[in-house]
């Protein structure tokens, strides 16, 4: 083992959480890591298995040549000839939403899943993010699959794009489904803008007990999915291209702030599924604001009812002792009302 090898590990077994970027809940276990492979990741994620087979698509942006990674799963019952697209949050990949992909299937759906550029095991060039470039490229990716309709699900990061993608898309989008989406309420109000400049530098600073106590922040407990992605983080923190990560994660928690799109729910015209675990307290960019001023913010509870009061068409399921990822802390909840949902509004 070497010594920055060791270093994480002691680290992670003994780190208490520090604040982070979401919200402060329960903390992680001690015991993060037993027997895991602490060896330096590539930013790709290339010895990481996702649950079902991952393909590509060959995309140019700003001159570049990209590659966007995706999972295209068949149905594993009988075929109904509907189609749902997963749409993955911030800090994570397509890769958590396996027990989701495998409900679905049996149920008939055809299920696709891709890492939106910048995420995962897609690309991660240096360009202007925006949600609508990346809206266009989901959207390119299911021209590719010859998908014209589709159930769009989206989680926290990939909820706000999900509206994007709806408003953009209408005639693709046969409807919507959002957990604990952000952008129900605008950080603008309450935290001032940072200098992507100043975003790196957060991310630059990050060592393996900071991510630690971030993502614990988004759980009611720990679940597995939270050991996972810390364990890929203080892996591709040791590798030579983790530069090049830290200023995508900047570039994209940059549009996160400046493209809030929560006054365009009374917009939507499509049935709305609201998913929002009731245990959230989630407040992005918490660490540019004084605590008095971001006080009122992260309250998800009464931030997904105010919600639904502009939805023209919507439903809000409220999972208790879940956080902001109810899909993997509450997978079964979350799976039968998503289920309900498309079975009543999905034509």
């Amino acid at each position: 083992m070497t010594n920055r090898v060791r270093t994480i590990f002691i680290a992670l077994l003994t780190a208490a959480a520090l604040s982070g970027t979401a919200g402060a809940q329960t903390p992680a276990p001690a015991a993060l890591i037993q027997s895991a492979d602490l060896a330096p990741l590539g930013i790709g994620l290339e010895g990481i298995n996702y649950p079902y087979p991952v393909h590509y698509l060959d995309l140019t942006l700003e001159g570049q040549p990209v590659r966007m990674a995706y999972m295209d799963v068949p149905p594993a019952a009988a075929a109904n000839g509907k189609t749902v697209v997963l749409l993955h949050g911030k800090s994570f990949s397509g890769d958590y939403w396996g027990h989701t992909i495998a409900t679905l299937t049996g149920q008939g759906y055809r299920v696709i899943a891709p890492d939106q550029i910048g995420f995962g095991k897609s690309s991660k060039p240096d360009i202007r993010y925006h949600f609508d470039i990346l809206a266009r490229n989901t959207k390119t990716l299911l021209d590719s699959l010859g998908v014209t309709r589709a159930a769009i699900v989206g989680h926290s990061f990939g909820g706000m794009l999900a509206v994007y993608f709806a408003r953009n898309y209408p005639e693709t989008t046969q409807v919507l489904a959002l957990e604990n989406p952000i952008g129900l309420e605008d950080y603008r109000s309450a935290i001032p803008p940072q200098p992507v400049e100043t975003l790196i530098k957060t991310e630059m600073s990050q060592t393996p007990q900071s991510f630690r106590a971030f993502m614990a922040a988004f759980f009611v407990g720990w679940p597995p999915v939270a050991q996972h992605y810390t364990e890929i983080f203080s892996r591709v923190l040791q590798s030579p291209e983790y530069p090049r990560w830290a200023r995508v994660s900047a570039l994209t928690y940059d549009m996160i702030f400046n493209e809030p799109i929560r006054h365009e729910y009374r917009l939507l015209k499509m049935p709305v599924l609201l998913v929002i675990g009731q245990g959230d307290r989630s407040v992005f960019f918490r660490r540019y604001a004084a605590p008095e001023a971001i006080k009122p913010l992260g309250n998800w509870p009464v931030l997904g009812r105010d919600a639904l009061k502009e939805l023209p068409d919507g439903k809000l399921i409220e999972i208790s002792d879940a956080g902001h990822v109810p899909h993997a802390e509450k997978p079964d909840e979350f799976d039968a009302a998503l289920v309900a949902f498309l079975a009543t509004r999905l034509p």
